[in-house]
């Protein structure tokens, strides 16, 4: 590995316009031990060069021994490694276990006043490319209880602790299955609520609580639980909230996943569902008044119609029958649509959807009071359905986007929404932001936007539909939507082709039914690829 002959200077763990890898002498307050250190470690391109570790304020202070000593492994690892791939052959070939203890005593750390920061400088041996320590691990030999290169390979540099990560913008992803207790002492402590742990893979993980935080702070709830998928938020939801010979009430248009779960799932637990009208409020009382319902549950706007229900008028209903009121948001999403602010509950998402935003990621979330949310927690660690902390990462990542993406998706959805309803090919068009739809004034008083996907029907039977959606350029033939990508199906097809045509329409879903999801395209492209496929048909 070939190193520099001059000392090098690492900037300390912060931002800086200006860092200096350069080797220059450095300002007055540099002490003659720090040009010493320098001199010393001038010895040629057979070792490498003295490094000066900077460190912000107190940062020495603030770091335990056991993370001081791990970020000095990661430099013996690297040095280790390098005598390895220079010196494969050699008579003098050091074993890994006895490189790391050789590495932790051969310098001596020198201390360096440069005032406002704490500096260390490391004298570096220049034989064998033994190399960097941080100051007070000279004389310690942490992995000395190790004996084979392959425990070393392991523990070395984790074992007996970590490195505090500080300074990266991203959040890092933290794969683990399981967290470990230092001392049995530690276990105790944990499990009598006296020292904090995930404990396990299934009960949480640091990078997914960065993205629950997240949702929270956008839905202005006071906890979020992220899962594995939309529908297991559904699900796991109703399974935690509805109790066994429960009733709930529920709408027509909705996610068909969710409609069978509640007509065929529930009944086995005893649970009963009242289905109504999106819009029927007097179903609503009735159903409060008749029933014991523990909860309402509906999509606003619902799929694929994109009805909307008045939240804070049916919140206050149920709330008078002490019945708890779940809004799925995923339409809307939390920038277009505050559910909890309107008088809801619980609001759910799939985080698919909108949140995830580039069509490569599962999950679903719902944000609440810590008292219902720790409730379905509660079941969710013993169903499962954790969300892998790589997903969670990509949640992160795209709700970084997320309002600009919404921006656009929201003005392009409308203006093809008055497009399409203008066009002669074009029977029928489902969307919220439209005066012709029958929610519209429900839709303008609790949405800030009316989203990214509109449902129109097409001028023509199954096949005709076909031919349109065929003729499309631009959108994907796929069963989402609310990414990055334009995204068109026909649900007769996608979503209920294994019934007959007049079972579908008694869903309301016809042949000649599109939905079609608009990603962050150009508007100007997307309106000329829509056009040609109406002309094509």
């Amino acid at each position: 590995m070939a190193a520099a002959s001059c000392a090098r200077v690492l900037p300390p763990f912060e931002c800086r316009s200006d860092p200096d890898f350069s080797g220059a002498p450095r300002p007055e307050k540099i002490s003659a031990k720090l040009r010493a250190a320098e001199n010393r470690g001038a010895c040629g391109g057979a070792g490498l060069s003295s490094l000066i570790f900077r460190f912000p304020p107190n940062f020495v202070r603030q770091l335990s021994t056991k993370a001081r000593r791990n970020c000095s492994n990661i430099g013996v690892a690297q040095v280790v490694a390098a005598s390895w791939s220079n010196n494969p052959a050699s008579d003098g070939f050091t074993p890994a276990a006895a490189a790391v203890d050789a590495a932790a005593a051969a310098l001596e750390p020198v201390d360096v006043d440069t005032g406002d920061e704490k500096e260390v400088a490391v004298e570096n041996g220049c034989c064998n490319g033994i190399g960097v320590q941080i100051d007070g691990l000279s004389d310690d030999k942490p992995y000395s209880f190790l004996s084979s290169d392959g425990s070393v390979a392991v523990h070395a540099g984790e074992r007996l602790g970590r490195g505090i990560v500080t300074d990266a913008i991203t959040t890092p992803v933290v794969n683990t299955s399981a967290y470990f207790f230092k001392t049995t002492a530690e276990l105790i402590d944990f499990k009598e609520k006296r020292h904090a742990s995930f404990e396990y893979g299934r009960y949480g993980n640091p990078t997914t609580v960065v993205a629950e935080e997240k949702i929270s702070a956008l839905e202005g709830a006071e906890s979020t639980l992220l899962m594995a998928s939309g529908m297991c938020a559904s699900t796991v939801l109703l399974l935690a909230l509805v109790p066994a010979g429960g009733h709930i009430v529920t709408t027509t248009d909705c996610y068909r996943k969710t409609r069978i779960f509640i007509e065929t799932i529930l009944p086995k637990m005893g649970i009963k569902a009242t289905v109504i009208d999106p819009a029927d409020i007097g179903a609503l009382e009735s159903a409060l008044d008749k029933n014991n319902v523990t909860l309402f549950f509906t999509e606003s706007p619902t799929n694929p119609f994109l009805r909307c229900v008045d939240i804070k008028l049916v919140s206050k209903l149920c709330h008078d029958k002490g019945t708890l009121v779940c809004i799925d948001g995923t339409f809307a999403t939390p920038l277009n649509q505050k559910a909890l602010a309107l008088g809801a509950d619980i609001v759910l998402h799939s985080a698919t959807k909108f949140m995830g935003g580039h069509n490569d990621v599962l999950a679903g979330c719902i944000s609440g009071s810590v008292k219902l949310i720790t409730t379905v927690r509660n079941l969710h660690h013993i169903l499962g359905g954790a969300l892998n902390p790589n997903a969670a990462y990509l949640i992160i990542r795209g709700m970084k986007t997320l309002h600009l993406r919404v921006q656009q998706q929201n003005s392009t959805a409308l203006r093809m929404a008055k497009i399409l309803e203008a066009h002669p090919k074009v029977k029928r068009v489902y969307y919220p932001g439209l005066p012709s739809h029958p929610e519209h004034h429900i839709a303008k008083r609790q949405m800030t936007g009316f989203g990214g996907v509109v449902s129109f029907e097409v001028d023509g039977d199954l096949l005709t539909t076909a031919k349109f959606v065929d003729s499309l350029k631009i959108p994907y033939i796929a069963p989402s939507f609310g990414g990055c990508e334009s995204i068109v199906d026909q649900p007769a097809i996608m979503s209920y082709w294994d019934l007959s045509q007049s079972e579908r329409a008694k869903y309301g879903i016809m042949d000649n039914l599109v939905r079609f999801s608009f990603g962050v395209e150009d508007f100007e492209d997307v309106k000329t690829d829509i056009l040609q496929a109406l002309e094509a048909i």
